[in-house]
Parts: C-alpha cells; structure tokens; sequence
C-alpha cells in the first residue's frame, strides 16, 4: 500500500456518515443523500494522499479551532447555518455519529477544495495541511474504537422479477407471455435497488396474490396429464382487422387477403396489427405452434419520397409475430403482453414461410410490419396532398382520403394471403415441468406409495428452498397432501396442493441466510445465482455447495465465470443498469409526439436501452475497463439509432459494434439511454441530469432542496435561457451551495436534446452554452472537455460504481463497516486496469458479499 494507514482508514471508512441515517433515524436536516455524497468525494482529492500529522503539538485547540472561527463560522455560525450545518460549536472529540457527520463534513470540502468557497477569505496551503492532517487522524481513531453492531443483511424476499425467474428456472416453464406476478403490488425501492431487505415488505395482498400465483403456476406445470392431440387451422380469407380499414378493404381486396400498413408505435394505429379474428380465442394448449405464412411485401420499391414516408426502401419488409389475448383488449390494439416471437423478412413476391413459436393457452398470433410507415391515420390526407397528381380531385374528409389511398396508392405494406397454424408440438413427454414437479416415471394416472410421495416432494422442496429439505419440512407438506387426498382430492391433485404449499412457504419466497456470521455453502450459491442470474442456482452450483467447495476462492471464481457465460447472467445487467442508471425509468415520461415522431416510428426506447446493454454487457465479456463508461471509442447501434447519433449506419440491420470518432457519443453520457430518462419527455433541465450525475454517475448525490424554496427563484424577468434562469435562481444564498455542483454538471449535457440527439441551439436564434466551471475551478466547453477532467477521476466513478453493484448484489444498503472493503476492490481494479469483469469477481469474492 502506497497510502499511510492512517490516510487509507480514513478513505476507507467515510461511510461512518450514513450510520446515523441507518439506525438513529435521518433527521430532515441531514438526509443520507448528503451523508452519502460527503462519503465519496475523498476519494476524488489529492490533499488527502499527505502523509499523517508528525507534529506532536496538532492539537483541536490550535488547529481546528482558530481555523474554524477563521474561515467557517460566517456562513455555518450561530447567526447563519447554510447547508444547516453549524460548526462554531464544535466539539473537541468525536462522541458520536453526529459529531462525526460535522468532522467528516469539514474534511470533505477541504479536500475537494470547495470550501471556504473561492470568493471568500482563503486559508493558506499549511493552514489547510494542518487541519486535514488532524480531522483525518482523528476520524480513522474513531473509525477504528467504534464497535460494529449494525452489520448484517435482513431476511429479504425474492423481489417480482426474481420470482418470475426462480418460477421459470425451477419448473422449466417458458414464461414469454407468462406473467404470475402481473398482480402483485410493485416493489419498494430504496436507492433506486428493487432487492433492498428492508423495503421488500410482505402485505396480506401480497401473500393473497402469491396463492393465486402458485395456483396457477403448478396447474400450468403439471397439467394436461396426458399428452393433447396435434391440431392444424387453416385460414384463407375473411381477413378482417380493423373497422377503420375493413371498411376500404371491403370494397378493395374484399379481405382476401391480410394489409399491414403502420409500425406498432402509431398513436391511433391503422392497419398496425393482423389479427385471426376467427381464431381469436387462440390455442387451447400451452406449447409449440407451426405457423406456415404465405405473404410478400408489396411496393417496397414505391414511387414517393423515402424521408416523407420515413422508410428505407434498400431494407426488406419484416414481418413480425406477436402473441394477443382477447380477454384483455382488441386484438387490432396494443396489449401489455406482446413479445416479438418471430420475425420474417420478406420477398417481393407472394410465399411461403414457417416459423415454430410457443404459445400459452389462450393466445392467438397477431402480425406486425415491423418497419412500417407510422402514424397511416394521418399518412392518407398527407400523401394525397403531397402527390394530388395520383388520386382524384377534391378529396374531402378521412373517409374519403383514406379509401383512395389505399386504393390508388403505392405505399409499402404486407400481405398475407393464408395462415396454416399446427400443434401443440413438444420437445419431449412428459415436459420439462412434469419431471421438474413429478420426478421421472409417474404421470398421476396411477397411485404411488407415500415413501414415492415424499421422496418426490423432498427432491421437489430441496430445490425450491435452494438447500436441503429437512425432515420436519418434508412432513409439514406431506400433511397438507395427506389431508387434501382424504378430502378427495386425486393423488397428483394433492401432490399438486402441496407442491403450491411450498410456493407460498418463507423458505422458498425468502433468501435463507442462517444465524451465523458467515453464509452457509448453500447460502452463498443463492447470494451467487441471484447476484449474476436473478434467480435460484443450478445443480452445479448445489453440488458444489452440498460439499462445501464454494468457500474456495478459485472454484468461486470459476464458479462466477461459468455464470457469467450464461445467457441467464443478462439478468444481472439489466437489473444493475436498472438500479445503477435508473433505466427502469426509460419510456416513464414519453417524449412528445409531434417533436419526437422517430422515437415511436423506430421503436427508439427498446434500440436506446439495448445499446447501454450490449455496451456493458461487451465490457464484462472482454473484461475491459470501467473507463469505457466514462468515455469510449465504440458503442453499438442500430440503423435507426445511428441515424439519431449522425454516424455512419452499420451495413447489416440489427446491433452492431462500430467505431466513434466523435468523442461527444463516447461513454454513457453520449448514450440516448441516458440522455432520454434524464428529461421529461419535452424538454431538458441542467438540474436533473446534473442530480443524476451526482447521484448515479459520482456517487455523490446533493441535498434535497429546503421545503421553503421554490424549485425556480419566480423572478426571473429578463431570463432568456435556462442558464440565465438558473443564474438568477443561483443567487439565493440558500440553492447557490448545491447548484454551483449541480448545474455545471447539467450544462455539459445541454447540447443533448430530449431524446439525446445533438443539438446547437434551443430554436432558431438562442445557441446552446454548454461549458461550466466545477466547484474545484476546473473549467471545460463542452461535454468531451468534461469527459476529459472525469477521467482524472476514475476512482471516484469506480468507488460509485462499487458502492451500488455491491449493494445490489447482496440486497442491502452500503454501511460504514463496509467501506474497507469497498477500498480493497478499487485497490485491486487499480492493479487489474479497473476490468468490467475484474469487478463482478471481486464483488463475490469480498468479505460483506460471503458474511450475512
């Protein structure tokens, strides 16, 4: 270690801030957002790498004291508390976490060079030296006499999407368009995390909905018994759609065959879907479906302008295929369960194409031009007025318009001119979910011994419980199908109740973690599995567990790579992209149609929030640096989404990795995933995305606003930008001490508009400024200068970064027990170049990860 001790204990346990949120309550005055903000930034400072105070004559009186009334009391005295924080009379010791939340408060702002603010009276390098010195020896004193009783993870339930992993993964059913938790309440958050103990309460509701869950959800594993007959539909005419357009397709095509004409993303969709109306009830069995399609794209290679139809006439039309259900809304409408199950390109002629999809009972396939023309309502009157010459004279009225557009035009569309559909089909019988709930040789048509019975029901309890079912649990579900059986229900209808028994037990809804300090082998695979996979672990990794290899640090680390390279690992990302970058929220405030029309014409938020996916998913894979989220020479892209970026488009379609030579779009802060859950939806606000990167970027978040303060000072008479608004707003002593951090921040990203495509100017005459001065008198022009100084802050980004994938990892909040730890991993990245994939082993491998 480079550090001295006394400099590294200090920077490793500034999170001694957020204990007295965690356990003495958070006073308003002092929310954790600050304590947590103060906890990180000594690792962005250069002042706190001097080596510890060799005088023997530092003492609070002459050096903490003096300097305080010098350079801190006019602004945190008895007269005046900004940041309602008062220093004047300050202890000489630390007692207790109060004093502590003041020292650690002084030394931060020292370090960063924040405080005395620039404009005030400035102490001298030595006087600062010295009080630095002092408060950082002392606060490490403390740190290291202060006993830990607050360590320790809470019982934690399985969150929703856990569950419907843990479901899926337990009973190997596909759940495409399965979705048991729709009725569930929404999980809590707590710092954006959706697996936090704490707030993952269990109301009577809930528990009410996890019966309803477990009932279907075994009804749908075990059940048919016997295996259903294959069935063919056929369906070549009749092809109604729609009222809008059936009523021109009546006199057209006399709905012989299938028109798609508009993308999904149309706001009063026209010819969006294709529905089988007279198949509207769907299939009547959960399973594989053959759907043979003769169709072809039409007028691909049409007569108008590519730009004003919005389509790329050198792409083939997609056909895609997407599940509908009519017990929840029109089959020609959007629904909130419509997975992509298959896509086709087309031929410009009629023929035949077959893909295999699965369905549940109940669904139907619908059709989809997946790139389509957008928003055809209002397409018709445009078209005809754009190109008169086409179509008859003095056209009046949508009625009108869009018959002859239909009729006379040329625009792209696909027909489909028969559906053949053929199934169930299934890879073996009895499925997968048979043999996972009732074992090898049984298929409920004959009684079995209750030796079998409970045999089966332990094989069954041990790996929904993750560990090996006890004998006392074992008779517990055993009394419920004995009892079941008595009351005349069949035996695999009793076997089946107590199998939904163990679905509503506390061993299979929470994360067991044993009374001891140290997780059990069995408990550390499921902190493993539900870290990288969201959901419960594999035999291997129950193997590995039942003989206590997992405490091994190389079979561990094996263990996290062999993980990784599964599919399931995709889990993780998304869910630490949803906690880390907020991207949940993407698509919550849905930008504004008329300005934004190639947000829904391309389906932009799915491309947005695939780009950051592959991104991260790329960095852990090559295991290369973290510093690619701060600036980056590549991303990924769809044509769509290059468009939007003003880069060269890749050659094929789909998402492929491509060069940036401007630096603007390098990183996440170039990325339109980002840009777009920062805004609302119309405009922009330095404000928030400064905030979020603060919070979600530096991992220092600032103090909410005081309650007496309005969000924008009233007066602003003369303001012509949001800069100069927030100039003004600035001037409040009360908003300066936050927005002087926030807004420069917030600046560097204005160029970005609200779904993150460059711009120059908000309109036509006032030009964007986008440079910004930080607290610490670094200046920069533009995003790629500020891009510049956050490299010289990879540890603070990194710390961050740690902070929140460790906390999500484990499902609680960060402590202050926890920050050596966090110290130890950024100090092996350092060594390791700060690897993507070098983060999530050291995570598994750190001591808060591997203790309960």
């Amino acid at each position: 270690m480079r550090r001295s001790s006394g400099i590294v204990l200090a920077r490793l346990l500034v999170l001694g801030l957020m204990s007295r949120h965690r356990f003495r309550g958070c006073e308003a005055s002092r929310p954790f957002s600050r304590n947590l903000c103060l906890s990180l930034i000594v690792l962005i400072s250069g002042a706190a790498s001097a080596e510890p105070a060799t005088e023997s004559n530092l003492s609070f009186d002459n050096t903490v004291k003096p300097f305080v009334k010098a350079f801190c009391s006019d602004c945190h005295g008895a007269e005046q508390q900004k940041g309602d924080r008062r220093f004047d009379s300050l202890p000489a010791a630390i007692a207790d976490d109060d004093t502590l939340v003041d020292y650690q408060d002084i030394l931060d702002q020292l370090n960063l060079a924040e405080m005395p603010p620039r404009k005030a009276k400035q102490p001298s390098a030595d006087q600062r030296r010295k009080v630095v010195r002092w408060l950082t020896t002392t606060i490490a004193r403390y740190h290291q006499e202060r006993s830990d009783t607050h360590r320790g993870t809470m019982l934690r339930r399985l969150n929703a999407r856990e569950y419907r992993n843990t479901i899926r993964d337990l009973l190997h059913l596909d759940m495409t368009m399965f979705h048991p938790t729709a009725a569930f309440p929404r999980d809590q958050m707590t710092e954006h995390l959706d697996n936090v103990g704490q707030s993952l309460v269990t109301s009577s509701h809930l528990l009410a909905n996890y019966l309803d869950a477990a009932e279907e959800i075994v009804n749908k594993a075990i059940f048919p018994l016997q295996k259903p007959p294959v069935r063919k539909w056929e369906f070549r005419d009749g092809f109604h759609q729609q009222p809008e357009i059936d009523q021109v397709h009546r006199k057209t095509n006399h709905f012989d065959h299938m028109t798609l004409y508009d993308v999904i993303g149309a706001d009063k969709p026209e010819g969006a879907y294709g529905p089988i109306h007279a198949f509207a009830e769907g299939v009547p069995y959960d399973g594989i479906y053959e759907l043979r399609i003769k169709a072809e794209a039409v007028n691909r290679l049409h007569p108008y302008d590519d730009d004003f139809l919005g389509t790329d006439r050198n792409e083939p039309l997609r056909l895609g295929i997407v599940p509908g259900d009519h017990t929840v809304g029109e089959l020609h409408l959007s629904q909130p369960i419509e997975p992509l199950l298959a896509e086709i390109d087309l031929a410009d002629e009629a023929k035949w194409y077959t893909v295999r999809v699965w369905l549940d009972a109940g669904y139907t396939p619908r059709f989809t031009f997946r790139n389509g023309l957008m928003d055809a309502r209002n397409l018709w009157g445009r078209l005809i007025k754009k190109y008169p010459e086409q179509f008859p004279k003095g056209l009046k009225g949508i009625v009108e318009l869009r018959f002859n557009a239909i009729k006379h035009g040329k625009l792209p569309q696909i027909h489909i001119h028969e559906i053949e559909i053929e199934g169930p089909f299934y890879d073996a019988w009895p499925r997968a979910s048979q043999v996972a709930t009732l074992g090898n040789q049984w298929d409920g048509s004959e009684a079995i011994g209750q030796d079998e019975i409970r045999q089966r029901l332990a094989a069954f309890m041990s790996r929904a419980y993750r560990r090996p079912a006890t004998e006392a649990d074992v008779d517990r579900i055993m009394q419920v199908v004995q009892t079941r059986e008595h009351s005349g229900r069949s035996q695999v209808e009793a076997f089946a109740d107590g199998l939904k028994a163990v679905l509503c037990s506390p061993s299979f809804l929470y994360l067991a973690e044993p009374d001891q300090q140290e997780l059990s082998s069995h408990a550390l695979a499921a902190r493993l599995s539900y870290f990288l996979w969201s959901s419960m672990p594999d035999q291997q990794l129950l193997a590995l567990a039942a003989n206590d290899r997992l405490q091994n640090t190389e079979v561990l680390s094996q263990q996290v790579r062999r993980m990784l390279a599964d599919p399931r690992s995709d889990a993780m990302v998304d869910g630490l992209l949803d906690s880390w970058l907020t991207l949940r929220d993407l698509g919550s405030a849905p930008p504004d149609r008329g300005d934004f029309r190639a947000f829904y014409h391309y389906d932009l938020g799915t491309a947005m929030r695939r780009e950051t996916f592959m991104f991260t998913r790329h960095l852990i894979d090559q295991n290369l640096s973290l510093v690619n989220f701060i600036d980056a020479d590549f991303t990924f892209v769809n044509k769509p989404l290059a468009k939007l970026y003003g880069i060269q488009p890749p050659d094929e379609a789909g998402f492929q990795l491509v060069q940036l030579t401007d630096r603007r779009r390098g990183g996440l802060l170039g990325q339109a995933s980002v840009l777009t859950v920062t805004a609302n939806g119309i405009d922009t606000s330095p404000v928030v995305r400064g905030v979020w990167m603060l919070e979600n970027f530096l991992g220092t978040p600032p103090s909410p606003p005081p309650p007496d303060v309005e969000p924008l000072d009233p007066d602003v008479r003369g303001a012509k930008t949001i800069r100069d608004q927030l100039s003004k707003h600035r001037d409040l002593a009360t908003c300066n001490e936050c927005h002087r951090k926030i807004d420069p921040l917030g600046f560097a990203l204005e160029s970005f508009d609200p779904i993150g495509r460059w711009r120059e100017s908000y309109g036509r005459d006032t030009k964007i400024d986008s440079s910004g001065e930080l607290p610490d008198g670094k200046k920069f022009r533009d995003v790629r200068e500020l891009k510049t100084i956050l490299l010289e802050r990879q540890d603070q980004f990194a710390s961050a970064l740690i902070v929140k994938m460790l906390a999500y990892s484990i499902g609680r909040q960060i402590q202050a027990t926890d920050r050596p730890h966090i110290d130890q991993i950024l100090e092996s990245l350092r060594q390791t170049g700060f690897g993507a994939r070098d983060l999530v082993e050291q995570i598994a491998f750190s001591v808060p990860f591997r203790i309960k």
